[in-house]
């Protein structure tokens, strides 16, 4: 997602709830993978738990470029 994607989300969230929904959603998802990625071995369930959040994550990007796109 680029800066002015960013801006657009930023300017019309608070008059879009599923997208400022989507977004606190992108970076909770965010900030969790850091945290496992700050891990230099990861057991089974960690790495289960690291794709979920990446296709979660990618699946919500997804979401939001699609509601963005209608404010360009």
């Amino acid at each position: 997602m680029n800066k002015s994607d960013e801006k657009l989300i930023f300017e019309n969230m608070e008059t879009n709830t599923e997208l400022k929904g989507l977004w606190n959603e992108h970076l909770k998802f965010e900030q969790r993978l850091k945290k496992i990625d700050r891990k230099h071995f990861l057991n089974e369930e960690e790495k289960i738990e690291k794709k979920r959040l990446q296709i979660a994550k990618l699946a919500g990007k997804t979401r939001m470029e699609g509601i963005i796109s209608q404010y360009r």
